[in-house]
C-alpha cells in the first residue's frame, strides 16, 4: 500500500471514531431531551447565583435530601461559599465537565436505587464511566463530595447510591475532596453527623485541609504525602433556613433533632449515639426520644413506650369508645396502648407514626426487664389518666376506673413480638388480669409460633400479592413474602382468637378481593378486620393524601364482596362507622342460633389462663349487643354513650 493510501486510511479511521463518539453523545442528549419533554411535573427552577462556587444536587423521593441540601447551601453561604441548588431532574449531565465543585446529598431508595429525580443522572454516570470512548479525564477539573442518608438495616444496599456515585465520579476523573459520609438513621443522629460533615466540607473548600489533601470523616486530615494530622476544633454553627429540618426520607425518621444543649447533655451521659455507659446499645436515641415525646409518648426504659389514646379520652367523657368496644366489648377508658419494642421491620406507607421509630431485622439492643416494663407502663398510663381530671366532660366514675387498666393493646408502634421476653411480659399482664391484644406485621413467623396464649392475636395483612406488599409495607427483609406466608400458617396453629387486619388504601390495595380471599385458608383466622386507612396529616415519609382514604361505604362494599368470596365461611358481623371499620367473623364458631358472639368474657379468659389447661377461642366468647351488629341503626355507637359533635364556625367568604 502506498504512503498516501496509508495516510488516507488513517484519516478515515479517525473520522469514523469521531463520528461514532459524536453520534453517541447526540443520542444521549436527544434521549435526555425527550425524557424531559415527557415529564409530567418538574420542580421549580433551580436556585442559581452569579458568583456560584459550584452546584449542590439533592437526590430525594420525598424531600429530605432537598431539605438537607438547603441547610448545606445556607451554611456554606455563611462561609462566603455560594452554591446553586440543583434538582438533577432539571440538569444536563453532559455539563458536569464544566463544573468546578459538585456536592451531592443522596438518599437510597428501593433496592439500592436512586430516587426518581436522580435516576437519569445515575444512568448517565453508569453509562459514561463504563464507556471507553468517554475516558477517565472527562471530569478531571471537577471536585466533589457526597453525603448519603441510609439505613444499615437494609444490609448491602446501605447508602448504595452515595457510594456508587462516588465510584462513578472518580472513574471519570473527578477529585473527591471528602470521603463519602454515610448517615445511618438507625443510630438516630443523622442531623449531628450531617452538621459535622458540613463543617469539614467548608474547611476543605476553604483550603484548610492542606493542598491536594482529603478531610476524613473522623476529623483528621490525610495529606498528599500520606501523613495524618488532627483537624482543628470546629467553631461554626449551622444556621437553619426556615424549612422543615426533619430527616424523614424512606431511609430516615421524622422529627427534629434535639437542641445542642440536649445533645451535649446526652454526650456527657454517654448516650448521644444510643450507647449506654457500659457499651450496650440502646434502641431509643435522643433524636428518637425527642420526636416520640413530642407526639405524646411516654418512653419506658430503653425500648418501650406507652401513650394515651384519643378514644380513651373520649370514653372518659362518655362520648363513645373505639371499634374494639363495638366488636369485642373493650372499655376504651380502661385500655392501655403500649409496646415493648419501638423497632419495626417495615416502613409502611400508611405508618401513622410517620416512621419516628427505629427499624431492624433482629433484636440487637439492650433489653429491659419485662416486669419493670409492665409496672412502669401502668404507672405512666395512670398518670396520664389523672391529668384528665378537671377536663370538661370527664366523668368521675370513669376516671376512677381508668386508673386501673383492664386491657392492653400491644400495637402502639413498632413490632412488639420482636421483644425477646414477650412471653414473660404477657404473663405479667395476665397475672394482673389485664387482657392482651397483640398485633404483628407478619415478618417473624418463628416468634408467632413460640408465643403463649393471648386474648387476641392479630396479623397485619396489608396486601394480598408479593408486589403490592412490597410497595405498601416496604419491608427490610429480602424474603418478606415467604415470612409473610409462614406467619399466616403459624396463625392457623393458634387455638385462641386470631385476626387478619386489612387496612384499605384507595389506589393501592382496594381492588384485590380475589387475592385477599385466597389467603383465608392459609391462616384460617377467626375474624377479619377491614379498616379504611387513617390520614395522619402531611408527612415527607408518605405520599398518601385524603384521596387515598376510603369512605365507610367503600369499606362496607369491599367487606361484603370479601364475605361473598368466602362461600358462607365468613359473614359481616359488626361495624363501627366512626372508625370506618367492618368485622367479618367465622360463622360456624361465632354465630349461634342467629346471634353473634364476637364479644369476649374477659374474666372467663383470665380464669382459663390461670388454670394452665388448654383452651380455645370458643371457651371465652360472649354475645354481641344489637347496637354493634352490622347494619344496626346505631352504626356501632353504644347508645349508653352521648354522641358529641364539635361546632364548626367557618369564616364567611363574603
Amino acid at each position: 500500500m502506498s504512503p498516501s493510501a496509508t495516510s488516507l486510511s488513517t484519516r478515515l479511521a479517525v473520522l469514523g471514531l469521531l463520528s461514532a463518539t459524536t453520534i453517541f453523545f447526540f443520542y444521549k442528549s436527544r434521549r435526555h431531551l425527550l425524557r424531559r419533554l415527557k415529564a409530567s411535573t418538574l420542580l421549580p427552577a433551580q436556585t442559581t447565583n452569579r458568583n456560584s462556587t459550584g452546584k449542590i444536587f439533592f437526590l430525594s423521593e420525598t424531600g429530605t435530601s432537598k431539605t438537607l441540601a438547603n441547610r448545606l447551601r445556607a451554611f456554606l453561604a455563611l462561609k462566603d461559599l455560594h452554591f446553586d441548588l440543583i434538582d438533577p431532574r432539571d440538569y444536563e449531565p453532559e455539563d458536569l465537565h464544566k463544573e468546578s465543585v459538585v456536592l451531592i446529598v443522596a438518599s437510597t431508595w428501593e433496592d439500592g436505587k436512586p430516587p426518581k429525580n436522580g435516576g437519569f443522572l445515575g444512568n448517565w454516570l453508569t453509562e459514561s464511566s463504563d464507556d471507553f470512548r468517554v475516558g477517565a479525564l472527562l471530569l478531571s477539573k471537577c471536585k466533589f463530595a457526597i453525603f448519603g442518608v441510609g439505613s444499615r438495616s437494609y444490609g448491602e444496599t446501605f447508602n448504595a447510591v452515595a457510594k456508587d456515585f462516588s465510584k462513578r465520579l472518580r472513574k471519570l476523573g473527578a477529585a473527591e475532596v471528602l470521603e463519602v459520609c454515610e448517615g445511618d438513621v438507625d443510630e438516630g443522629n443523622v442531623d449531628e453527623v450531617f452538621d459535622e460533615w458540613c463543617k469539614r466540607l467548608a474547611r476543605s473548600l476553604k483550603g484548610n485541609c492542606g493542598e491536594n489533601g482529603r478531610c476524613c470523616s473522623k476529623g483528621v486530615v490525610e495529606e498528599s504525602d500520606g501523613e495524618v494530622s488532627e483537624c482543628d476544633d470546629y467553631d461554626s454553627e449551622i444556621e437553619e433556613n426556615g424549612e422543615d429540618n426533619g430527616i424523614v426520607d424512606l431511609e430516615d425518621i421524622a422529627g427534629k433533632a434535639p437542641s445542642s444543649k440536649t445533645m451535649v447533655k446526652a454526650k456527657a451521659n454517654g448516650k448521644a449515639n444510643g450507647e449506654t455507659l457500659n457499651g450496650e446499645k440502646e434502641m431509643v436515641t435522643p433524636v428518637i426520644r425527642a420526636s416520640l415525646e413530642k407526639q405524646g409518648y411516654k418512653i419506658i426504659g430503653s425500648h418501650s413506650g406507652v401513650k394515651i389514646c384519643r378514644w380513651t379520652k373520649s370514653q372518659l367523657r362518655g362520648r363513645g369508645g373505639c371499634y374494639k368496644h363495638s366488636f369485642y366489648g373493650i372499655e376504651s377508658h380502661r385500655c392501655m396502648e403500649a409496646t415493648p419494642s419501638l423497632a419495626c421491620a417495615n416502613k409502611c406507607v400508611f405508618c401513622w407514626r410517620h416512621h419516628t421509630n427505629p427499624v431492624g431485622k433482629s433484636w440487637r439492643w439492650k433489653m429491659d426487664n419485662p416486669l419493670e416494663i409492665v409496672e412502669t407502663a401502668i404507672e405512666l398510663h395512670s398518670k396520664m389518666i389523672k391529668q384528665m381530671k378537671g377536663v370538661p366532660g370527664v366523668k368521675a366514675d370513669r376516671l376512677a376506673e381508668g386508673l386501673s387498666p383492664r386491657h392492653c393493646a400491644l400495637s402502639l408502634v413498632g413490632e412488639p413480638i420482636m421483644y425477646p421476653e414477650i412471653n414473660s411480659l404477657v404473663d405479667e399482664l395476665h397475672r394482673k388480669r389485664i387482657s392482651t391484644f397483640l398485633v404483628t406485621n407478619a415478618q417473624f413467623p418463628d416468634r408467632i409460633m413460640m408465643l403463649k396464649p393471648i386474648t387476641q392475636l392479630y396479623v397485619s395483612v396489608d396486601a394480598a400479592t408479593k408486589e403490592s406488599l412490597k410497595a405498601i409495607d416496604r419491608p427490610l427483609f429480602g424474603d418478606f413474602w415467604e415470612r409473610f406466608m409462614d406467619s399466616l400458617k403459624a396463625l392457623k396453629e393458634k387455638q385462641q382468637r386470631t385476626v387478619y387486619r386489612l387496612t384499605l388504601v384507595k389506589g393501592w390495595n382496594t381492588e384485590d378481593v380475589d387475592a385477599y380471599s385466597s389467603l383465608f385458608s392459609i391462616g384460617n383466622p377467626d375474624f377479619i378486620e377491614i379498616k379504611g386507612v387513617t390520614y395522619c396529616g402531611s408527612s415527607a415519609t408518605s405520599k398518601l393524601t385524603m384521596e387515598n382514604v376510603p369512605w365507610h361505604s367503600d369499606v362496607k362494599e369491599f367487606s361484603e364482596a370479601l364475605a361473598k368470596k368466602s362461600n358462607g365461611e365468613y359473614e359481616v358481623a359488626c361495624e363501627h362507622v366512626h372508625s370506618c371499620c367492618v368485622l367479618l367473623a367465622k360463622v360456624e364458631k361465632f354465630k349461634i342460633d342467629g346471634q353473634w358472639f364476637t364479644w369476649i368474657d374477659y374474666e372467663k379468659f383470665h380464669d382459663l389462663v390461670a388454670s394452665g389447661k388448654p383452651f380455645s377461642s370458643g371457651d371465652y366468647m360472649a354475645p354481641t349487643p344489637s347496637w354493634a351488629v352490622y347494619g344496626a341503626e346505631e352504626g356501632g355507637f353504644d347508645p349508653e354513650q352521648s354522641r358529641y359533635k364539635k361546632e364548626r364556625h367557618h369564616r364567611s367568604t363574603r
